[in-house]
């Protein structure tokens, strides 16, 4: 983290510091202000679970807000390399030879005239002032954008889903599936609330909650996860462990969920009927849980699917999509996932593609259909820019899968 937040800075500082100001106190001032806008982020990171949440909040606010800020200005400034290359190149370009003036002899030889130049150094600074104030209007109006859409209501998407083997007597059964909350120090309160107003309105079936839910512990928490609650479903609400459970005491979070009436599936499954038609309902831990040193806690789909009909389909709650792999070698009909929060800033969806199978929305994986859902909240700068919120609302039918987006 700290050798992220020196390049970043370095870069910035020398694009907004160095080349904008002249040797002196200003400066020497901007550079102390570049390094401690460094390390807030940096504390942000390191801080958490350590302080008091009371103290933390405001660090956690400042810190990852400026992070984000940081990092569009960074891209608009690597946007405008070229034009400094370009510059560059051009002062460097040989001058025109000069024309030596011939006079007649016995007469004193002038001095050549002084050629008439710009000062450089008041072009380059303009020309970096110029630069610097461009990109920083880009990186604030992006910044700030991301944070407005990530703090307003979450989208509904409708994602209608054909499972061959569905019974009939389930077609329109409406799961409704929203992933990584990241309850945290900045994120819950009326926002959440609001999620779960948003689910509610769609009168599930089923909820579906893909992991990542809480970034800190129960006792911190405790308010802001209280709204879960208030969740109405016909066939319950159900729960997975995301990869950020376990970076808190889950023992703890696992006993305090079924208070609020949502049943935790740890490699289990559960029946969801209507009438005397079924599927399966099954829930794994996430990949990383076996790393967590905590007994028991690993994903194991053989132990959710053992004994099960196998003419009955199967829906998978598993919070990575890279767990669809497992699915697909066991004829899983459809995986519910989170984790990538669409990207969330952009373009970090192109490095999601390098570790999962896809960033967001629907796709085939093998015999398996995927969903992602894009998250209800978001992880470090309180910004999404190119993934907004989402509430997914997954409705069954029976029928050969079809992309729902054609």
């Amino acid at each position: 983290m700290l050798v992220a937040m020196l390049l970043l800075h370095g870069y910035l500082w020398w694009r907004l510091v160095r080349a904008t100001t002249r040797p002196g106190s200003v400066r020497r001032g901007l550079t102390l202000l570049v390094v401690v806008l460094a390390l807030l982020p940096t504390l942000a990171v390191t801080l958490r679970g350590s302080v008091p949440l009371a103290a933390y909040t405001p660090l956690a606010w400042v810190g990852f807000s400026w992070l984000g800020l940081a990092f569009y200005a960074f891209l608009s400034l690597l946007v405008t390399e070229p034009v400094r290359l370009a510059a560059r190149l051009r002062r460097r370009s040989p001058a025109p030879a000069r024309q030596e003036v011939l006079v007649p002899s016995g007469h004193d030889t002038p001095a050549p005239a002084p050629a008439a130049e710009t000062p450089e150094l008041p072009r380059r600074l303009f020309l970096a002032r110029t630069l610097a104030a461009g990109a920083g209007a880009v990186a604030l109006g992006t910044a700030g954008t991301g944070a407005v859409l990530a703090n307003s209501a979450p989208v509904v998407r409708r994602v209608p889903v054909r499972i061959p083997r569905l019974d009939p007597a389930l077609a329109g059964l409406r799961i409704v599936t929203f992933s990584d909350g990241h309850l945290s120090a900045t994120y819950g309160g009326r926002r959440f609330e609001r999620v779960v107003e948003t689910i509610n309105a769609q009168r599930p079936d089923v909820v579906a909650i893909v992991g990542d839910l809480v970034d800190g512990e129960v006792d911190e928490l405790r308010e802001d996860v209280a709204p879960l609650a208030d969740l109405v479903s016909e066939q319950g609400v159900y729960f997975v462990t995301g990869n950020h459970e376990y970076f808190a005491d889950t023992t703890a979070w696992l006993r305090h969920l079924p208070t609020l009436g949502v049943q935790v599936l740890r490699n289990e499954r559960v029946e969801v009927r209507r009438g005397a038609a079924a599927f399966d309902l099954a829930g794994i831990d996430d990949r990383t849980a076996v790393m967590s040193g905590l007994p028991g806690h690993g994903a194991d789909l053989d132990a959710a699917l053992d004994g099960r009909d196998d003419a009955r389909p199967v829906v998978l709650m598993a919070h990575q999509p890279v767990q669809v792999a497992q699915a697909r070698a066991t004829g899983v009909d459809l995986q519910l996932s989170g984790h990538t929060h669409g990207g969330q800033l952009w373009p970090f969806d192109y490095g999601v593609l390098l570790d999962q199978p896809a960033v967001e929305g629907w796709s085939m994986q093998g015999e398996t259909q995927l969903y992602i859902t894009a998250g209800a909240g978001y992880w470090g700068p309180p910004m999404r820019v190119g993934a907004r919120p989402e509430v997914t609302v997954i409705e069954l039918h029976p029928g050969q899968p079809v992309d729902p987006g054609r």
